[in-house]
């Protein structure tokens, strides 16, 4: 052993199985068991975080729990790609709905050809029914609609003739208030007017 300065500063060169070693070494190694001790703790913390989120832990070791983690993530990175692919496809397909189809502008084209005009015609029965005729392009759905709408605005439909013919459709029924007042023919061919435009 050799000693390099005074004993009472402690400071020292010892010769350790081949290496030099200055100084104490109790020091150093208490600060590098404190620091492993510290990232332990951490690491075992973030597994605990980790075991907690993943529903299905098959062992409780350290590898066990991060191979689970990595089965369970991939499981829902499956899910997240079929609901994706399944909005996307939801999304094409209100779109394709949204553009007007062959069949509706050929039956606009073929309405035209043949002279005919959209049209509605409401004629007064009595107090409470009336007669109505309404021309308007063929569409998908449209009748649909149209019953649906005249029942949100009260309006009962019976006696109901619906016809096609040359990309048109003829719609002739008698309509009664259901609350059972009187209907002005005018108001409700304005009505008739704009649930046909909006459909």
């Amino acid at each position: 052993m050799e000693f390099v300065g005074s004993a009472s500063t402690q400071s020292c060169i010892t010769q350790k199985r081949g290496r030099r070693v200055y100084g104490d070494d109790r020091d150093f190694k208490s600060k590098n068991l404190t620091a492993e001790r510290r990232r332990r703790e951490k690491l075992s913390n973030r597994l605990l975080t980790l075991r907690s989120l993943v529903p299905i832990i098959t062992n409780m070791n350290k590898a066990t729990i991060v191979e689970d983690a990595i089965t369970y993530i991939e499981k829902l990175q499956m899910t997240v790609k079929v609901l994706s692919d399944q909005l996307l496809e939801m999304e094409s397909s209100s779109e394709e709905s949204e553009r007007p189809r062959n069949d509706e502008i050929n039956a606009a084209e073929e309405m035209k050809k043949h002279g005919i005009e959209e049209k509605v015609e409401v004629t007064n029965v009595d107090g409470c029914k009336l007669w109505i005729r309404i021309i308007s392009k063929k569409k998908r759905s449209r009748i649909t609609k149209f019953l649906e709408a005249m029942a949100s605005h009260g309006f009962e439909l019976s006696d109901t003739n619906v016809t096609t013919f040359k990309g048109a459709t003829l719609i002739s029924s008698c309509l009664n208030g259901v609350y059972s007042y009187k209907i002005e023919a005018e108001q409700v061919k304005e009505l008739l007017q704009e649930i046909i435009k909006s459909i």
